[in-house]
C-alpha cells in the first residue's frame, strides 16, 4: 500500500494512497464469496448463481463496500505508518479504478495540533485563605437582619445617605417621555409611584440618590441623570434623563438584635450558635468553590501565556458559532433586544472568537498532559459517571447508558471525565500561595 501524506499549515494534510491490484482483487474476492453464498437469485440455488448473474445485479453494492473496506484499511495503515493523530478524515476525493487493477483516492485530514508542553508541574497559583473572613458572617447576618427590618417615619429633618426615601417618579429624554424615545415600553426607566429606595450610591441609577438628600416629604425636584456609555439600553447610552421626583414619605430602618429570637425565626428550632454554624459552612463551601475556579483560571493564564500553537480553522470556525450562540442567549435571558444583539454583533464575534481560541487551545493542552500522564477515566469510573447522571435526572441507567450509546456520546462523555481528571491532577500538582491581600474571584 502506497501512503504519502502532505502536511499543510493550520492542522490539514493530504493524503494520497494507491492500493495494489493484489490487494483489491484478495479483498473484491472475499466480498464476491459472501455475496455468493448469502445471496438468493431466483432460478438458483443459493451458492450456485453465476458470477456473471451476482455481479449484474449486485455489482454496484459490492464495489461500495470495497472501496469502504479499503479506506478504513488505508486509514488504519496511514496513522500507523505516520503516526498520526486525525480529529476528522474528511471525505475521499479521486477515487480512481486504475488500469492495472489498483485503487486509489485522496482526501484531506484534519489533524490535531502539535503541541510542546510547558512545565505543567508545580504552577504557582495564588488564592485568598479559605477561612471565612468575619466581614462577610457579618453581611450574611445584616441581610438576614434587614428581612425583618421595621420601618420607623422621620419626620424632623430632611434626606440623608441610608434613609428610605418612598417616591413617585417620571422621566424624559431630550423633552420626550422615555417610552416615546425609545419606541416601545421602559419600564422602570419610565416612572413609578410608591417607589422604595434606599438612598445610597449604588441604589438605582448611577448620581440619582446623591441628589434625593436634602429633600423633605412633600417636596418635588427634578434629578438629572448621566447615563454610561456601557448602559444596558444602547439607545440610552451617554443620554441625560430627566426625572421629575416627588418625596413621599422618608423612613428608617431598625434592625433586630443578632440573637436567639432571630434565629427562631429564619429556622424554628434552631439556636444563633446553630445558624451561625450553617452560614458559617456554607459561606465557606462557596468559598472553596470560586478558590478552586481561581486555581484552574490561574493554570488555563499559565498555559495560554506560555505554549502557542496552530489550530485547525474548521474547529474554531465551529467553537467561535457555538460561544457566540450562548453569549446571544444569556443577552436575550438577560434583556437584549433583537436589534440590540443585530448592533452587536461584530463585539460578540470577537468575544466568541477569543474564548474559541482559548477553550480549544486549553483542551488540546490538557489532552496532552492526560496522555503523557496516562490519565484516563477507566470503565467502571465511567459507568459510576453515567449512573449517577441517569439517577439524578431519574431515569432508568441500563436505558440511559444504552440510549448515550446509540447517540455515540460515549467517547465524548469519558473525554470529558478524563480532562477533569486532568485538571485535578494540574491542580493538585500546583504551588498554592495564600494571600489576604487577594480578591476572590468567581
Amino acid at each position: 500500500m502506497n501512503i504519502v501524506v502532505e502536511k499543510q499549515p493550520k492542522c490539514v494534510a493530504i493524503l494520497r494512497v494507491e492500493i495494489p491490484a493484489g490487494k483489491v482483487a484478495s479483498e473484491r474476492n472475499k466480498i464476491l464469496r459472501t455475496y455468493t453464498n448469502k445471496a438468493r437469485i431466483p432460478g438458483f440455488r443459493p451458492g450456485k448463481a453465476p458470477l456473471a448473474v451476482l455481479e449484474k445485479r449486485y455489482g454496484k453494492d459490492m464495489t461500495d463496500e470495497l472501496r469502504g473496506k479499503l479506506i478504513n484499511e488505508a486509514y488504519d495503515e496511514a496513522i500507523k505508518q505516520e503516526s498520526l493523530r486525525v480529529l476528522e478524515f474528511g471525505n475521499p476525493q479521486a477515487l480512481t479504478d486504475l488500469p492495472d487493477g489498483a485503487f486509489s483516492f485522496e482526501t484531506v485530514l484534519m489533524l490535531a495540533p502539535e503541541v510542546q508542553l510547558p512545565q505543567y508541574k508545580g504552577i504557582t497559583v495564588t488564592v485568598p485563605p479559605l477561612t471565612v473572613p468575619e466581614e462577610e458572617l457579618t453581611q450574611q447576618f445584616d441581610s438576614l437582619r434587614e428581612r425583618f427590618a421595621e420601618f420607623q417615619p422621620i419626620e424632623d429633618r430632611a434626606a440623608a445617605m441610608g434613609d428610605f426615601a418612598v417616591i413617585d417618579y417620571s422621566s424624559t429624554v431630550n423633552g420626550q417621555p422615555t417610552a416615546e424615545f425609545l419606541g416601545k415600553p421602559a419600564d422602570y426607566l419610565a416612572g413609578r409611584e410608591g417607589f422604595w429606595v434606599c438612598i445610597d450610591e449604588n441604589a438605582f441609577l448611577p448620581g440619582f440618590c446623591a441628589q434625593l438628600v436634602g429633600m423633605n416629604p412633600g417636596e418635588s425636584r427634578e434629578i438629572t441623570v448621566s447615563l454610561p456609555e456601557d448602559f444596558p439600553i444602547e439607545e440610552l447610552r451617554n443620554c441625560e434623563m430627566l426625572f421629575t421626583t416627588s418625596l413621599k414619605d422618608l423612613k428608617f430602618s431598625i434592625l433586630p438584635p443578632l440573637d436567639d429570637a432571630l434565629a427562631e425565626r429564619l429556622a424554628p428550632g434552631k439556636s444563633l450558635a446553630e445558624i451561625t454554624s450553617l452560614i458559617r459552612d456554607n459561606i465557606q463551601y462557596e468559598r472553596l468553590r470560586k478558590i478552586n475556579n481561581m486555581k484552574v483560571n490561574q493554570i488555563v493564564a499559565h498555559f495560554n501565556a506560555n505554549v502557542d500553537f496552530e489550530l485547525p480553522d474548521e474547529l474554531i470556525t465551529q467553537e467561535t458559532q457555538t460561544q457566540a450562540d450562548s453569549m446571544v442567549e444569556r443577552g436575550i435571558q438577560a434583556g437584549m433586544s433583537e436589534d440590540e444583539v443585530q448592533a452587536q454583533q461584530a463585539e460578540i464575534f470577537a468575544s466568541a472568537q477569543y474564548l474559541a481560541i482559548s477553550n480549544l487551545r486549553t483542551n488540546f493542552i490538557l489532552q496532552e498532559i492526560a496522555r503523557t500522564e496516562n490519565i484516563t477515566a477507566n470503565d467502571k469510573e465511567l459507568v459510576a459517571h453515567l449512573i449517577h447522571i441517569a439517577t439524578s435526572r431519574k431515569l432508568a441507567p441500563q436505558k440511559f447508558i444504552k440510549d448515550m450509546q446509540r447517540a455515540g456520546r460515549i467517547h465524548s462523555i469519558r473525554q470529558s471525565m478524563t480532562i477533569g481528571k486532568t485538571i485535578d491532577f494540574l491542580v493538585e500538582q500546583a504551588i498554592v500561595q495564600e494571600d489576604t491581600a487577594t480578591p476572590l474571584n468567581d
